[in-house]
């Protein structure tokens, strides 16, 4: 995974050190707020071990902080910036956050099936410091290895189904009578 297209722990705790007086808001969509009650449920670190389809293992580190909206609205303005570098603070002396994890926000609502977002930018309107998230999304990471995945010929490839004389052949299956006589196993015979 290129980590250089995401957002870091350290860049988005660093945003966050900077801001400390602001309004945390988090936009999920175009016009759409996760609503100003949210609290921050877990901070998770995943390490993320697979092996692609061209057979490369791959290693990278993500940072999920999970959001919540309670079913009683309780508060008409987002927790401030502050606040959330309290609950980082705690989650740190427990867990130290590997620095260069790719962050991912985590939140659902009834109008919004839970999934992991990117912060995608960082904008500073008035008192509120607002994290825009973009959606997660799959991708071959052999391709973005310079491959074009399911069109070459090379071996590295990793869609493209095998030739015909690189397929495994199965072996035919042969009875044997178990019994010692060497003479194999006819149907009907009794032997089996």
């Amino acid at each position: 995974m290129n980590t250089t297209e995401f957002t870091t722990w350290q860049t988005f705790k660093a945003t966050l050190d900077q801001n400390p007086d602001l309004n945390l808001q988090f936009q999920y969509a175009e016009g759409k707020w996760v609503d100003a009650s949210y609290h921050i449920t877990e901070i998770k670190q995943a390490p993320i071990v697979s092996v692609d389809c061209g057979g490369k293992m791959n290693t990278w580190t993500e940072i999920i902080v999970q959001l919540w909206e309670p079913t009683i609205q309780d508060s008409e303005r987002a927790m401030q910036v502050s606040k959330a570098l309290s609950i980082v603070k705690i989650v740190e002396k427990s867990l130290p956050l590997n620095p260069l994890g790719i962050v991912k926000i985590e939140f659902g609502n009834s109008q919004f099936d839970t999934r992991q977002m990117y912060p995608g930018e960082f904008l500073i309107d008035s008192d509120n410091l607002i994290v825009n998230l973009i959606p997660d999304f799959t991708q071959c990471k052999a391709q973005n290895r310079g491959g074009s995945c399911g069109t070459s010929d090379s071996a590295e490839e990793c869609c493209a189904p095998l030739a015909k004389t690189e397929q495994v052949q199965k072996p035919k299956l042969q009875m044997v009578n178990l019994s010692g006589s060497g003479q194999a196993c006819e149907p009907a015979s009794g032997c089996c």
